[in-house]
Parts: C-alpha cells; sequence; structure tokens
C-alpha cells in the first residue's frame, strides 16, 4: 500500500499550526464552537446515562453466563462509548459541515495566494444544500461498516481484535470525512474521493488515526476539528490536486 503514515500524521500538525493566523481566524471560530458545545453534551450524557446503557445491554446476558461477567462488563462499556463517540461525531459533523467547507475554501485559496475575502453569511447558507447531501453519502457509507464492526465485536474469537478494528475503522473514516470538504470544494465525487484517498491509503489513514486520537484527549480535542479541515486541505493542495484533474468530472 503506499503511502507514509507519520507524513500523513503531520497534515493535521500543521493544520493545528496554522489555525491562529489572522487571515483564518474567523472561519475557524463556528466549527470550533459547535465542537465546544457538542463535546460537553457528550461528556454530560456519558455522566448521566451511562451505568444505565451498559446495565440495559447485560441484561441480556443469560444467567447461564454469569461468570463472564468480567467480560461482558467493559465490552458493553467500550459499545456505549464507541456508541455515543460516534453518534456525536455524526452529529457535530452535520451542523458543522457547510462552516467546514468555508474554512476549506478559505485555506485552498491562501494556499494558492489569492486574496482571502469574506462573502458573509450568505455564502455559508448557500453551501449548506451540498454541504448535507454530502454528509448523507458519508453516512450512508459509514453505518453499514459501522453495523458489521458492532456485530463483529461479539464474536468470541474476534472480540480480543475489536479495539484494533475500531481504531482502524475510526482512522479511515476521520479521513474521509474530513478530506472530504476540500474535495466537494473542487467538484470530486465522493467515489472519486474514496479512489484518491485509497491511492494513498496509509498516509491517509495516519492523517485519519491522529485526529482520532487527537478527538479522544480532553481541550486537545475542542480543536481538532478545524484543525484536521485546514490539515486534509494541505492535504488535498500538496498530493491531490493535481492528480484529481485526471478523473472523469462529475455529473
Amino acid at each position: 500500500m503506499k503511502g507514509n503514515p507519520v507524513h500523513g500524521a503531520s497534515y493535521l500538525l500543521r493544520g493545528a499550526a496554522m489555525l491562529p493566523q489572522p487571515g483564518l481566524r474567523r472561519f475557524v471560530l463556528v466549527p470550533l464552537l459547535v465542537n465546544v458545545l457538542l463535546f460537553v453534551g457528550a461528556i454530560w450524557l456519558l455522566i448521566e446515562q451511562f451505568s444505565v446503557w451498559v446495565d440495559y445491554w447485560l441484561s441480556f446476558v443469560p444467567d447461564w453466563l454469569d461468570f463472564l461477567y468480567w467480560l461482558f462488563w467493559p465490552l458493553f462499556a467500550l459499545v456505549v462509548m464507541v456508541g455515543v463517540y460516534y453518534g456525536f461525531s455524526i452529529v457535530a459533523n452535520l451542523i458543522a459541515a457547510p462552516f467546514n467547507g468555508f474554512l476549506s475554501e478559505k485555506v485552498e485559496r491562501q494556499l494558492r495566494g489569492d486574496p482571502i475575502t469574506d462573502e458573509g453569511w450568505m455564502a455559508v447558507l448557500a453551501m449548506i444544500p451540498r454541504a448535507l447531501q454530502r454528509e448523507l453519502h458519508k453516512l450512508a457509507y459509514y453505518l453499514p461498516r459501522f453495523l458489521v464492526i458492532l456485530v463483529l465485536t461479539f464474536i468470541p474469537f474476534i472480540t480480543p481484535l475489536a479495539p484494533l478494528l475500531w481504531f482502524l475503522f475510526g482512522a479511515w473514516m476521520m479521513s474521509i470525512q474530513y478530506c472530504d470538504y476540500p474535495m466537494d470544494n473542487n467538484r470530486v465525487s465522493f467515489r472519486q474521493m474514496k479512489e484518491l484517498l485509497k491511492a494513498r491509503r496509509v498516509t491517509s489513514v495516519g492523517f485519519g488515526a491522529l485526529v482520532q486520537l487527537g478527538m479522544l484527549i480532553p481541550v486537545v480535542n475542542l480543536i481538532v476539528m478545524p484543525a484536521a479541515v485546514i490539515g486534509a486541505t494541505l492535504y488535498w493542495v500538496e498530493e491531490y490536486a493535481g492528480e484529481s484533474r485526471e478523473l472523469t468530472p462529475r455529473v
């Protein structure tokens, strides 16, 4: 497989370093606020409902398997945390999608040496229908795979590998999630976008893996969304922009 995971991860770090730039700060604000509010909401929900949900899943375990309680409890706890994590990620991405697309557009203009202009809220509103449609494409791609891995998690001989499967799946989805913003802005179809990322799968997974790890670190996770949008735009401009022109334009 082509690529370098360290090189991929470096795009997120470079994206984070660009966050304070004066020309970009105002476009970073909304994705940052969305991330903060939903992170607080996820923490509150876990504190309030965690034990309730874990006990609910444990109620399905038959009495004759009580001796495996020590195994089922952490397994169901993992399922609850993964469910909340991915659930809130979906909501955050749906809300922030047009703002992330707008931020990616401004970053690309800066990288290409074009002047950055602020077209105001009307430009953001104009992006909403296309951004939401694209998020639904990602959701349709994500959900079947999520369910397959969820089922595999409960297969005894695969259970020990479940954390690795979730991590790799999450890394790939983070790459798709954020690299899609600059590619969508440049009219690259969802299918073409996946082909481009697969061509450098190891680099893409390296980028997505660091994004996912950053999302799990308190405080750091608050800036990961805008940093990932900027990093993915850097990735697009430096490695894909010329290559994408050889693809069939989308209709």
